[in-house]
């Protein structure tokens, strides 16, 4: 409850919820794997569809939806970052699922490019939190090169690509047990490096948590 002078007292209602992270984590996982596999030769190309089927459920069953409980735990950055995340996956999703295996799009690779631009969003709002910011990093390098290799690049950009999409599942894996285990335990097992406002946010008390909310967006009158 809060009070202001002059005024009555008013009250506003929080409903604690489950970290969504880990799941979109999770997703993120099996989606670059599945696609660095393609780019690796370590599956046939006629399977391009089969993977973009996969990407898609992944991207509107578990991605999409994390990212809109990424805003209602009142996390814009993680928010921000799993809807940028889960479309551009399933951009690819489609675009595997619809195309002709092994072709490329440069509409797609013009996408990609500018879906890692603006993942700058969300990794410069997550300094406070390095895995975070890392996996969106690597996720923005992971975009871009397979952006160029859509435009037409050399087939050593290829498996640049794939490279760095595996080493982005492994990072996904990391930080998804992480947050799991954070979420589980109400402290941290796995570093997770959090630094300022995100370590206050595992460490302080209940009325530091709340300070400041009426600038929040849902509870100022405008955004």
């Amino acid at each position: 409850m809060q009070e202001t002078p002059g005024s009555q007292p008013y009250r506003i209602m929080l409903r604690p919820i489950a970290n969504p992270l880990p799941i979109g984590l999770l997703a993120l996982l099996i989606s670059t794997t599945s696609v660095a596999a393609l780019q690796l030769g370590w599956i046939p190309a006629d399977q391009s569809v089969a993977v973009g089927r996969i990407v898609v459920v992944l991207a509107l069953a578990v991605q999409l939806p994390g990212a809109a409980f990424g805003f209602l735990a009142r996390d814009p950055a993680a928010g921000t970052g799993m809807a940028v995340l889960g479309g551009t996956w399933l951009a690819i999703g489609l675009t595997l699922s619809l195309g002709e295996p092994g072709s490329t799009s440069p509409g797609l690779g013009i996408a990609l490019i500018a879906a890692s631009v603006a993942l700058l969003v969300p990794i410069a709002v997550s300094l406070a939190k390095p895995v975070t910011m890392i996996v969106l990093s690597v996720s923005a390098v992971r975009f871009a090169l397979t952006g160029v290799v859509q435009l037409g690049a050399p087939p050593v950009w290829e498996t640049a690509a794939g490279v760095v999409g595996i080493v982005l599942g492994v990072l996904a894996l990391y930080a998804a047990m992480a947050f799991e285990l954070e979420d589980v335990h109400h402290r941290t097992i796995l570093p997770l490096g959090r630094t300022g406002p995100a370590h206050h946010a595992m460490e302080s008390g209940i009325d530091e948590q709340l300070r400041g909310i009426e600038q929040e967006a849902g509870v100022r009158q405008q955004l």
